[in-house]
């Protein structure tokens, strides 16, 4: 399996859309779009929900018509099987009748990403990343005079003529790492986290640093650990609110451990065995299939002992 499909198995990396950027900047053609008949809206609050079907399992999409009186600007988001896609973020009293007029109920995000499929998971955090990087972004950095979205909200403007600087979204980059010695492999725990839970260790890219080098610091100051090798596994987009997941699997020259600034309360080496017996007698927990942390966690096993993380946790208690 190469990255790209290791990728499309993480939770919102699946999406399937043309993000048609060649048409943002066609604004009669982004209005002609959204008076479309197979045009499909999706309304999102301002804390990031997303207006869901009232079973939960899918976006509760609206047609042009249902939005007349709706005066949100939209996001234009891309095409799909030749429908646009648009996405508009609301107060919360206009979100609230339409929830009410369409029997729907309000999603986060997390729980989109188990419940809904992957497309329009995948659709969700790609609007809440826009919604939240337009919501903070209101004044030019520059000079402080407002901004006016442009591009079908995917590019913000200074309304000053004389700066006019152009802003855009902005991603932070974060490496997470499942680092292994022979048989072991390297799990933390974070303090707020209850006893027993563990997670491969994580941490964001900082100025003028590659991946590689920000998987050897992350795991050196967290942990500790000399890692010798890493090799990239998969991405994952993790809009909360405004990063991309980058899986590593490294290697450790070691399996000497000294916990760093506080970030983690505890760091240890399981073993293949050690995991499996965790989960069976609910003395360990793991990252869910949500987070790409489970993937590395999951090719790890399978790769060091044959074990599908999967069966393991479906034979967990409960």
């Amino acid at each position: 399996m190469d990255a790209g499909a290791r990728s499309r198995r993480n939770a919102y990396a699946a999406l399937t859309l043309d993000r048609a950027a060649a048409r943002r900047d066609d604004a009669d053609g982004l209005q002609a779009a959204q008076r479309d008949p197979a045009a499909m809206h999706m309304m999102l609050d301002r804390t990031g929900r997303v207006l869901a079907a009232a079973d939960g399992s899918a976006p509760c999409w609206l047609p042009a018509d249902a939005l007349v009186d709706v005066a949100a600007e939209p996001t234009f988001l891309g095409v799909a099987g030749g429908r646009p896609y648009f996405a508009r973020t609301l107060d919360e009293n206009a979100v609230q009748a339409l929830g009410v007029a369409h029997g729907a109920q309000m999603l986060g995000l997390r729980d989109a990403g188990m419940r809904f499929d992957a497309f329009s998971a995948g659709l969700f955090a790609y609007a809440r990343a826009l919604s939240h990087w337009q919501a903070v972004t209101r004044y030019c950095n520059a000079c402080g005079a407002p901004l006016l979205l442009r591009a079908g909200g995917h590019r913000a403007e200074c309304s000053n003529v004389a700066c006019a600087r152009q802003h855009f979204p902005r991603t932070d980059p974060a490496v997470i790492v499942s680092v292994e010695h022979e048989d072991a492999c390297l799990l933390g725990r974070q303090p707020h986290w209850p006893a027993g839970r563990f997670s491969t260790l994580a941490g964001f890219v900082e100025a003028g640093e590659s991946l590689e080098d920000a998987v050897r610091r992350e795991i050196a100051e967290e942990a500790g650990v000399d890692v010798v090798a890493c090799d990239y596994h998969s991405s994952q987009p993790w809009p909360f609110p405004a990063s991309l997941m980058l899986g590593f699997s490294a290697r450790a020259a070691d399996r000497h451990i000294t916990l760093g600034d506080g970030e983690l309360a505890e760091a240890r080496w399981f073993t293949a065995a050690q995991i499996g017996e965790g989960l069976a007698d609910g003395s360990l927990a793991l990252s869910p299939p949500l987070s790409v942390a489970y993937r590395l966690i999951e090719d790890w096993l399978r790769r060091s002992a044959g074990l599908a993380l999967d069966a393991l946790i479906a034979r967990a208690p409960r």
